[in-house]
């Protein structure tokens, strides 16, 4: 295959750009505001807030300037209530929609609300569950949610981490409760650990929750791998932490050997990806690649293929380093079009034998 040969639906709605915490602004609560300003005050460089409508606009032009042959582009969706009631309680929900217009500190690790933040979230949502619908009514092969906030970090009474509501647990259960996939298959490979999603789905039996991430004390602390979930879901929570040097050929191997085997055991019906690009080397966290990502996205479908009928829906989520994020979705949607998954290897390796290649002539005896 090559690329083209499968169509992909990425959607994206303006809405979102207007999420835009700003701390120049004066905040809600007070006490709060306090208490992160004094954070911000103590670090020893300028802070602005990293999770920016840049992140959107420059995954956009990139898209525009250098189009992917097979993409086709569709407009993003309000989430309801009783949609995001699947996964929020009614009192969060409540709190959150209060913020409509206003500008307020969420959490003191720096989640924050601009007038038209409750707004954007809920199309964030809402078009995370347009992409499951149009995979699942078969309109595509596969889809891509490009929304903001992100949503991994949101737990069912709590905003954390930039996140308001959990856009991939929306989804996944809407997909549950509207459309007939009874065993959801969550990977998440966003460098922080999706604890919002794994709190949401923790005694869940019908979903499998796969989570690679840099291992605490790293944001947000949890993921630990005796984390297996609880009740009826003990098991199907399957967390990888891995160390900060890590690059793609440790990230496919988890895959090979932990993921594959588990997916083939626990058949889903349907594959929902928390897909943040802050694991590439450029977000300095953990060391991936783009062939790493590329590796990644061609055995999600390969899954996808066997188990699912191709059902494979990504969500995006963290990723502040402009250049890798842009080029990470682009990577992915390459290989969701039909391109070559990439072959991995150690960084550098490549480079190595060339240079070997290269001078092995000057120290051999004519």
């Amino acid at each position: 295959m090559t690329i083209g040969d499968r169509e992909v639906l990425v959607f994206h709605d303006d809405r979102m750009l207007g999420h835009s915490p700003d701390i120049r602004e004066t905040f809600l609560s007070s006490r709060l505001e306090r208490k992160v300003q004094q954070m911000i005050a103590g670090l020893s460089i300028k802070w602005s807030y990293p999770e920016h409508p840049g992140r959107i606009t420059s995954i956009m032009e990139r898209l525009q300037r250098d189009p992917i042959p097979g993409v086709r582009f569709e407009q993003g969706t309000s989430a309801t209530l009783e949609q995001l009631g699947r996964v929020h309680t009614s009192s969060y929900l409540k709190s959150i929609r209060n913020l409509r217009g206003k500008n307020a500190w969420l959490d003191i690790d720096t989640t924050s609300v601009s007038p038209n933040s409750v707004e954007a979230a809920e199309v964030a949502a809402g078009t995370a569950i347009a992409a499951v619908e149009a995979v699942v009514e078969g309109r595509t092969s596969s889809a891509f949610a490009l929304v903001r906030p992100p949503g991994h970090h949101a737990e069912p009474v709590r905003a954390r981490g930039f996140c308001l509501f959990n856009n991939a647990a929306v989804a996944a259960a809407h997909a549950q409760a509207e459309l007939g996939m009874e065993r959801i298959l969550i990977v998440d490979w966003d460098t922080h650990h999706g604890n919002g999603t794994q709190e949401i789905f923790w005694a869940d039996e019908n979903v499998l929750f796969f989570d690679t991430h840099r291992a605490a004390p790293f944001y947000p602390g949890t993921g630990a791998l005796d984390e297996v979930g609880g009740g009826l879901g003990e098991g199907k929570t399957v967390n990888v932490p891995l160390p900060p040097g890590t690059g793609d050929v440790a990230m496919l191997r988890a895959y090979w050997d932990i993921l594959v085997p588990a997916a083939d055991w626990f058949q889903p019906n349907l594959i929902v990806v928390s897909a943040g690009f802050d694991a590439h080397r450029l977000d300095l966290s953990l060391n991936l690649g783009y062939e790493g990502f590329s590796a990644m996205t061609g055995v999600l479908q390969e899954l996808a293929d066997r188990h699912c009928d191709g059902r494979l829906v990504f969500v995006l989520e963290g990723g502040y380093n402009l250049e890798s994020l842009s080029g990470g979705v682009s990577t992915v949607l390459e290989v969701l079009t039909g391109g070559p998954p990439a072959q991995v290897e150690e960084c550098g390796l490549r480079e190595v034998r060339a240079a070997a290649e290269y001078h092995r002539s000057a120290f051999i005896e004519p």
